[in-house]
């Protein structure tokens, strides 16, 4: 049983390997906590659970690194830009606050929390030790201006382009603010001098002056310290494979590391195919998505694509993964029912390969299959109820088994209490509510039906049907589902 997976490095499926056995070590990505999350935020985090979850499933102990970028040009500008319209929120108190709202949708989401989530702002010691580093190696300068900023000299380093196949020369320039004393534009910052205009809580002391990290060495030294100096798999969105996993890369290797093994990169989220920007003024804030949308049904449409495709968002798109994981939802209720007494198992986490279907765990082997994989659920509801409709109780319950175990792996199992927990607006709870007024009406029907009162049992079959709730009779029971 080998795990495949796409190296962005080798533009290649490979086979993967992790460097100690049974254990993995991943750094991912995480936010710069500039401003509230929006839906390509929820994609990535999600794309990153799924694959750590899949991978526990079949034995190994990952461990999951995933940064919290809390000091950066966007946060100061942020603050500064609101103190100017009159605020007075500090820029770490942004930041912080900001942090909060992506710990409370990334919860809502269930994706688990990682190994260790490291700010920034607590390993700036390991950033200038790794800066040091690079200047005693010869890859890394003082500004030629006498100032205190320090760039990486990608003169220096004759695999820089490495990760994304590009020639020095045909680079863009590095995007630093204000770059000051630089000797060649592609180099990039990695640390930035104190400027006048900046609060003086964001910058540190170094041996250069007092400024504050660039950006790409933030997630070098906290992969280092928290990982080692080599590690399996360095993962996030593909907007960051250039300019920041390639600068992570040759300075983490010009610093004499291995640093990541393998490079993973998710697809971004377009709106209606248009890509997802300020600029066109089509963000979809994470929030605002979760008041409107269950957030079990969420989960399942942001990780219903494959993690290396665009993912297109609509109403309609939604809509139809909704009405495809409440068929999921009619088939567990349906089974709990009629098979009393049987243990569907497992929960929380607990589901191994063994309890998978042969073409679900294919599918996630397969680089990490999820669309197959989903084929391998859908398919496993179809034959449970055909086998419910036929009275046949073991196979329904082997069916049963299986969606449930396939789910858990997917962090998708409706049966977990937490979900009734993670719901912004209380759609759970009325969830909840409807389904027992519902059974109610159904019992009531039942018992009107065995008093052969057929006024009565069709006057609540027709009393739901105009409140848009169609009731199926089988042998097994009725059960009822939103039209």
């Amino acid at each position: 049983m080998t795990q495949r997976i796409y190296d962005s490095r080798e533009q290649a499926v490979v086979d993967f390997t992790p460097r100690q056995a049974g254990k993995v070590g991943m750094y991912v990505c995480g936010p710069t906590v500039q401003s509230s999350p929006h839906i390509g935020h929820l994609r990535s985090a999600l794309v990153y659970d799924q694959m750590r979850r899949w991978l526990t499933a079949t034995g190994h102990d990952v461990t999951l690194i995933r940064n919290v970028t809390d000091i950066d040009d966007k946060i100061l500008d942020n603050a500064r830009a609101a103190q100017q319209q009159g605020g007075a929120e500090e820029w770490w108190a942004l930041a912080y606050r900001v942090e909060r709202e992506f710990t409370a949708v990334y919860d809502a989401l269930g994706i688990l929390a990682p190994t260790y989530e490291p700010r920034a702002t607590a390993n700036i010691r390991e950033m200038i030790d790794l800066i040091e580093r690079l200047i005693e190696r010869g890859h890394a300068y003082q500004a030629d201006d006498g100032s205190a900023s320090v760039y990486f000299d990608t003169a220096t380093w004759a695999d820089y382009g490495e990760l994304t196949r590009q020639k020095r020369d045909q680079m863009e320039d590095a995007a630093d603010s204000e770059p000051v004393g630089k000797r060649d534009p592609r180099d990039f910052a990695l640390w930035k001098a104190y400027r006048d205009h900046e609060p003086a809580t964001a910058s540190w002391d170094s041996p250069w002056g007092r400024g504050r990290p660039g950006w790409h060495i933030e997630c070098s030294a906290m992969a280092a310290r928290y990982l080692g100096e080599s590690f399996d798999i360095h993962g996030g969105g593909l907007d960051l494979r250039f300019p920041h996993h390639e600068n992570e890369m040759a300075q983490s290797k010009a610093a004499g590391q291995e640093f990541a093994k393998h490079w993973i990169h998710n697809g971004l989220v377009n709106i209606g195919s248009q890509k997802m920007s300020k600029s066109l003024g089509n963000s979809l804030f994470a929030a605002e998505l979760l008041q409107q949308t269950r957030p079990i049904v969420m989960r399942y449409f942001l990780g219903s694509a494959h993690y290396r495709s665009v993912l297109d968002f609509s109403e309609t798109s939604l809509a139809e993964a909704a009405a495809a994981f409440e068929r999921i939802e009619g088939f567990l209720a349906r089974a709990e029912s009629s098979l009393s007494g049987v243990d569907l198992a497992p929960l929380s986490g607990s589901a191994t390969v063994g309890d998978l279907p042969a073409e679900f765990t294919a599918a996630m082997l397969d680089d990490f299959g999820i669309p197959q994989a989903l084929a391998a659920l859908h398919g496993a509801v179809r034959a449970g109820n055909t086998a419910l409709d036929a009275g046949e109780t073991e196979a329904a319950a082997r069916c049963a088994a299986e969606v449930v175990a396939m789910l858990d792996v997917l962090g998708l199992d409706p049966r977990d209490a937490a979900w009734a927990d993670r719901s912004a607006t209380g759609d759970a709870a009325a969830t909840t509510a409807l389904d027992a007024l519902v059974n109610a009406l159904i019992e009531q029907r039942a018992q009107a039906r065995a008093d052969k009162d057929f006024a009565t049992s069709d006057q609540i079959r027709d009393r739901l049907s105009a409140a848009g709730i169609t009731l199926e009779d089988s042998s097994n029971g009725t059960r009822w589902s939103l039209t």
